[in-house]
């Protein structure tokens, strides 16, 4: 896995962390909270995302077989933020662990138990009395450590951003906003230099992973900014051809890619998808004559990629 997908593995789980948190601190406040609800938020397999969050912190800013990389002064904060955080949680559950399930088992075998044994009960009862002052301790620290993490987490989104963090950040933009406190377009301009470049960031992830109504959407977006960069409109018609080749309106399709070929089709990989795409178009299109002959012509127009060189144009 590259760095950069780490970087948004990590943003999604902490998401989710974020998410849990609140929720946990939301039933302790209503008495609600009971042991079996903490396992999705905590444990010591992957089935619990701090855990995945720990195990992933760990080997992006831990790896010791990238010894030419060191982490930066963010990098290692966060990491340690996130480790501590793991661990405080680790003891809210141990906590409830001792409430839940540990303390009725005590009180029924004390209730068998000879004078022999009152000492020993004793001090489970002692110890079992300060729970709920512990438990309480518990959730406030983990709610805490959770905002100052997220704190931390923000300033390394400005380091570590990329299209897949753009994206992330715009997918689920009520979310991050409740997450970092601040709204998407300053969370945007913080990572990515401007709202239009964060936008245009997360448009080129959505088009590279084949969501291209997601992508025209951002791409969009990005050119109703005032600092929107060259090149964008041309792949907004790039986007909106392909979205409309799925929606299988061909002469939509076609019209959208013409505009896309007038600039510079440069993305090697892009070519080869539109290449595909007007040859399905000249095939599929079967009685609209003029779209297949608009999706030939303009086949001759888009230059051939070396992971295309095969297929031919069709004559």
């Amino acid at each position: 896995m590259q760095e950069r997908a780490r970087i948004v593995d990590i943003l999604r789980d902490f998401a989710e962390v974020h998410r849990l948190v609140h929720e946990l601190a939301a039933q302790h406040t209503r008495g609600e909270l009971r042991f079996p609800k903490v396992t999705a938020l905590i444990g010591e397999d992957e089935a619990s995302v701090l855990f995945r969050l720990k195990e992933r912190c760990h080997a992006l800013f831990r790896d010791p077989a990238n010894s030419e990389r060191r982490p930066s002064h963010r990098e290692a904060l966060f990491d340690l933020a996130v480790g501590s955080l793991f661990h405080e949680s680790m003891k809210l559950r141990e906590n409830l662990y001792q409430r839940e399930v540990y303390g009725p088992r005590v009180r029924a075998l004390h209730s068998g138990a000879g004078q022999e044994s009152k000492a020993l009960f004793d001090e489970f009862e002692k110890m079992l009395g300060a729970v709920g002052q512990r438990l309480d301790e518990a959730v406030r620290e983990v709610e805490a450590l959770t905002q100052r993490t997220a704190d931390l987490l923000r300033l390394l989104l400005a380091e570590a951003s990329d299209d897949g963090c753009a994206r992330f950040l715009t997918e689920r933009a009520h979310e991050v906003e409740a997450i970092f406190g601040a709204p998407l377009a300053a969370l945007l301009e913080e990572s990515h230099g401007s709202v239009a470049r964060g936008l245009a960031s997360a448009g080129r992830s959505y088009l590279a992973s084949g969501s291209f109504e997601a992508a025209a959407d951002r791409l969009g977006r990005a050119l109703r900014e005032p600092d929107a960069e060259p090149g964008l409109a041309q792949l907004r018609d790039c986007a909106q051809g392909l979205q409309a080749y799925v929606k299988r309106d061909y002469a939509t399709s076609v019209r959208h890619l013409a505009d896309w070929a007038q600039g510079d089709p440069g993305d090697e990989r892009l070519r080869g998808l539109v290449r595909d795409v007007l040859h399905g178009i000249a095939q599929l299109a079967g009685a609209d004559e003029g779209t297949v002959e608009r999706a030939r012509s303009l086949l001759a127009d888009v230059p051939a990629s070396p992971a295309d060189a095969g297929l031919g144009d069709l004559a």
